[in-house]
């Protein structure tokens, strides 16, 4: 381990590989705790359809398992960056702080899209279920309904990956 006089000399030298990793981080955790929200919201919903009716726990179970697609984008935003760093092929690359910025930038459109979006596709999942409940010929509405906010996390997807790659290291 190098040893650093000041701070200041400790951030030249990792500095940008320190916002990178955070840009991978927020990415990931974010979608993630999106996502464990909105699987849990619909979760919620789908226990009391089934002390009633058991029978629909399988199409309960689609429409719950939609708002974890996000945690998978952000996982998949995170991947992306540390194979770009070099991290996942074991030798972490140097990188500049306007770099490791540009990276950490980068990854926030999945970050935030993916919590938010996975929180109200969860609850437009959950809504989905009380269609289940009153009218289960029109269950797969519900499911439309949910699939139509997950537009906004795959745009935000495309949006960082697209940055990520683009961005010269």
């Amino acid at each position: 381990m190098e040893n650093f006089a000041t701070f200041v000399e400790f951030l030249k030298v990792y500095g940008g590989a320190i916002l990178a990793l955070l840009g991978a981080a927020l990415a990931a955790l974010m979608a993630g705790i999106g996502s464990a929200k909105g699987v849990g919201i619909v979760g919620e919903s789908a226990a009391g359809l089934i002390t009633e009716d058991p029978e629909k726990f399988g199409q309960s179970l689609i429409l719950q398992v939609i708002p974890g697609t996000q945690g998978f984008y952000g996982f998949i935003t995170a991947l992306i960056v540390l194979q770009r760093v070099g991290l996942l092929g074991g030798g972490l690359k140097p990188l500049t702080l306007s770099q490791g910025f540009l990276l950490l930038m980068a990854c926030l459109p999945m970050a935030f899209v993916g919590l938010y979006s996975a929180i109200s596709q969860g609850k437009t999942a959950a809504a989905g279920i009380q269609i289940l409940a009153k009218r289960p010929e029109k269950m797969f509405n519900g499911v439309i309904y949910a699939v139509m906010v997950e537009t906004y996390a795959v745009v935000a997807l495309i949006t960082s990956i697209l940055m990520i790659v683009n961005i010269k290291i």
